[in-house]
C-alpha cells in the first residue's frame, strides 16, 4: 500500500488525520518540523505528502516547503491541507494552486471532512500510478 508523508506543526491533528489513513490502509509517518520535509522525503520518498501551510516559525512556511518538493522531487503530489481560512480571510481554495507559485494537487480545509480527505488521497494514489506505469 502507499506511503504517506504528514507534516504538520500539530501533533495531534496530524496523528488523528494518521490514524484515519492507516485504517484506509496505507503506511503512514509524520514530521511535524516543516523544515525537515525534504530531509524526511530523501530518507523514504513517500508516494503523497499531506502538508499544511501554516507553521510557528513562518505562516507560509507550507508554501515554501511545497515549491522546495517539486524543485527537488518532480511530480511527488501534494495535498495542502489548512486552516488558513480561518486565519487569514484570503478566500484561499484549490483554484490557486499553481505549478509555480503553489505546486500542490488538492487542498482540504480544516476543519477536516476526513471521508473527503480519504477519497481524495485515494484519487490522486490513483491518478500518479496510472500515469508512472508503475505500482505503489
Amino acid at each position: 500500500m502507499a506511503y504517506l508523508l504528514i507534516v504538520d506543526d500539530d501533533t495531534d491533528f496530524a496523528s488523528a488525520v494518521g490514524t484515519i489513513l492507516e485504517k484506509q490502509g496505507y503506511t503512514i509517518s509524520i514530521e511535524t518540523d516543516c523544515g525537515k520535509t525534504i530531509d524526511r522525503i530523501h530518507e523514504q520518498r513517500p508516494d503523497l505528502v499531506i502538508l499544511d501551510v501554516m507553521f510557528p516559525e513562518n505562516d507560509t512556511a507550507g508554501f515554501e516547503a511545497a515549491r522546495s518538493i517539486r524543485r527537488t522531487f518532480g511530480e511527488l503530489p501534494v495535498i495542502m491541507l489548512t486552516a488558513v481560512n480561518q486565519s487569514f480571510p484570503l478566500g484561499f481554495s484549490s483554484k490557486d494552486l499553481d505549478p509555480t507559485w503553489l505546486p500542490a494537487v488538492d487542498f482540504v480545509e480544516k476543519p477536516v471532512d476526513f471521508a473527503l480527505l480519504c477519497a481524495k488521497v485515494s484519487e490522486i494514489l490513483a491518478r500518479a500510478k496510472g500515469s508512472s506505469g508503475s505500482p505503489s
